[in-house]
């Protein structure tokens, strides 16, 4: 497969002189966060992590993202962590688009670069470090792992989308495909992050309004999205939340592919019992 170029923030601070007007839009039913948002003011340092700052664009919250968080993790050479993940009961799905980290699990440690994926269980001891000369720049999207009675939680997976044959969606001939790094009928999974990827000029040619939380970032190219009721133009480097049930649907602008990192939860019965599955 050919590599692909992948947007990454780069942090900055608009000049005094830009006009204030943005795309920036939140909504109970989805919101769109675009790239310029993503400047050096809104980022976040975390304990236990060193030479890093961290775009956090979603968050469990009332009226916003239910399931999961998504990071953008920057790390300068040499920086990183040992002790990424406060929560024994997280699992964590890494998708590195600049640079190279070093991710060590289990004694194992595998090197990515653009394109690589981790997918780590809960509790599995694992750290990552920058070991290069360059700038890395990677998303990691945790998830209170939900426990199935008789099913164990998933391995240690890393994968490369390169290696990955997309799967085409059915009477598209491939020009709306899915890189999927798991096996979707794999039940331990409770998440899935995949790839999508458009032709110029393709479309999702219904609205789609279903029980799965999303969360899209477009890795390159732009579209245009149905969210809800409005469409909405997007480009590489924006980030949205839909919440469940909320219609989506897409034409893809050109010149060339439109494709997103996308983060969906799967596989479980919803949760009894008042919100969120909580009962009194």
């Amino acid at each position: 497969m050919a590599l692909s170029s992948y947007y990454a923030p780069h942090g900055g601070l608009s000049p005094q002189t830009d006009l204030l007007t943005g795309r920036a839009v939140f909504t109970t039913a989805y919101a769109v966060i675009p790239k310029g948002v993503m400047q050096d003011i809104v980022t976040s340092a975390l304990p236990f992590w060193d030479r890093a700052r961290v775009w956090i664009i979603a968050r469990p919250l009332s009226g916003f993202a239910e399931t999961f968080a998504q990071y953008i993790v920057e790390l300068a050479p040499g920086g990183g962590s040992d002790r990424p993940e406060p929560d024994d009961g997280a699992e964590a799905a890494l998708f590195v688009v600049e640079g190279c980290i070093a991710v060590t699990v289990a004694g194992r440690t595998e090197v990515l670069q653009p394109g690589a994926f981790a997918f780590l269980p809960p509790s599995s001891g694992w750290t990552v470090r920058n070991t290069s000369g360059d700038k890395a720049v990677f998303h990691w999207i945790r998830k209170d792992y939900d426990k199935v009675e008789g099913l164990d939680a998933p391995p240690v997976l890393f994968a490369d989308e390169r290696m990955i044959a997309p799967t085409p969606m059915p009477g598209t001939e491939g020009r709306w495909a899915t890189t999927r790094f798991v096996d979707p009928a794999d039940l331990r999974h409770d998440m899935h992050v995949t790839i999508v990827t458009l032709q110029p000029g393709a479309v999702i040619p219904f609205a789609e309004t279903h029980v799965m939380e999303h969360g899209l970032y477009v890795l390159e190219g732009k579209a245009v999205y149905r969210l809800n009721q409005d469409w909405v133009e997007v480009e590489a480097g924006d980030f949205m939340w839909l919440r469940a049930f909320c219609p989506q649907a897409c034409y893809a602008g050109g010149p060339g592919n439109f494709r997103y990192l996308l983060y969906k939860d799967v596989n479980r019965h919803p949760k009894l019992g008042g919100p969120f599955g909580s009962r009194p």
